[in-house]
């Protein structure tokens, strides 16, 4: 599979499913078999950076790095770089840290079903007048 291919939203659902860092591997940029595929990927990673940062995601748990397959040394010492990175960050537990987010959006659909017979009420009587 080309690295062109990983969405974003592929990133988000490991880490929001409990992942602790994901690591993106690609070709090497000009290296594709797509062509263009890992640039693609190049900038959709940079805005999945700035996304992770205004969600107060540190920068180390996601990483991109350009590996082509036969370089399966280099590929270890990424893999166990990139592990030694998460491990000293500690666990990210995005599910419980951003739980009160899921009370919040409950509050508020609770709020809204609570408002919505006053509402029609209002709207009838418009209506009739």
């Amino acid at each position: 599979m080309c690295s062109g291919r990983v969405d974003p939203q592929f990133i988000l659902d490991a880490l929001a499913r409990g992942a602790d860092g994901v690591l993106i591997g690609g070709c090497h940029l000009g290296d594709c078999h797509y062509v263009e595929g890992n640039y693609k990927t190049m900038r959709r990673f940079q805005m999945l950076k700035r996304m992770l940062a205004d969600m107060g995601i540190e920068d180390q748990r996601v990483r991109i790095e350009w590996i082509s397959a036969s370089e399966g040394d280099r590929v270890k010492t990424v893999i166990n770089e990139m592990v030694e990175q998460v491990q000293a960050l500690g666990p990210l537990n995005l599910p419980a840290r951003f739980a009160h987010w899921d009370h919040e959006m409950m509050a508020l659909e609770d709020a809204l079903h609570a408002s919505e017979p006053a509402a029609r009420c209002e709207e009838s009587q418009v209506a009739h007048v």
